[in-house]
């Protein structure tokens, strides 16, 4: 799959570097070596962190600039990272999913950015571009209905939007007949280093948890 940044979003984040990991996979519905690496995670942020701090966290900062930047209040419509990490530190327990959308909200939880997490064999084409969201642009998240997309950082295919660091799209979701997977993750705070480290994480999760080579990745900016 190849993905491409809009100008757009080069104009708001000169400094945006993302990563794509393909990987075949098999999903099961829980993994409980998984859940206790998820839980040690929350413990260890409840004691460095608090619902204020986590927003100086460099990658989550950065995704809130660039909702500000395109017109977003992050606090209303927050980054998935960020909600998720809020979530642990007020002391409520994570939704708990299958095991491919569980590790993809490890890795986001681990690094703070917002990861997007696929069934690539739903995507209509062979490129997404990330661009921003349009007034009265259709866009069902999951669980959530339709949602204003109205600038957001928004990834399109052929046929319309599929990801935003706040939900992704229904029509792309990941299940558990999930054998073509897709991760992109987000650097809004051009940290490559770090974006690599959280693309190599999140190749080791797919080896440890979804009977997987840990595919490949590579780069996008």
């Amino acid at each position: 799959m190849k993905v491409v940044v809009s100008q757009e979003m080069e104009r708001i984040c000169p400094e945006f570097v993302g990563a794509c990991v393909e990987a075949e996979v098999i999903n099961t519905p829980y993994n409980e070596a998984l859940w206790k690496e998820i839980e040690t995670l929350g413990a260890q942020w409840r004691q460095e962190l608090t619902t204020e701090s986590l927003k100086e966290i460099t990658s989550i900062a950065a995704t809130r600039r660039v909702y500000k930047a395109c017109g977003k209040d992050p606090s209303r419509y927050r980054p998935a990272s960020e909600a998720l990490i809020r979530r642990v530190l007020q002391g409520k327990e994570l939704y708990q999913r299958d095991t491919l959308v569980d590790l993809v909200n490890l890795a986001s939880m681990a690094f703070g950015y917002s990861i997007g997490g696929f069934d690539a064999d739903k995507f209509v084409g062979d490129t997404l571009t990330l661009g921003i969201g349009r007034e009265g642009e259709p866009y069902e998240g999951i669980g959530r209905g339709m949602i204003n997309i109205q600038g957001l950082p928004v990834y399109r295919d052929a046929e319309g939007g599929v990801g935003t660091p706040t939900s992704d799209h229904e029509r792309t979701k990941m299940s558990l007949e999930t054998k073509h997977l897709l991760i992109l993750i987000n650097g809004y705070d051009g940290n490559r280093q770090r974006v690599c480290e959280n693309a190599e994480y999140l190749q080791d999760l797919l080896r440890k948890y979804a009977q997987s080579d840990g595919g490949t990745y590579h780069i996008y900016m």
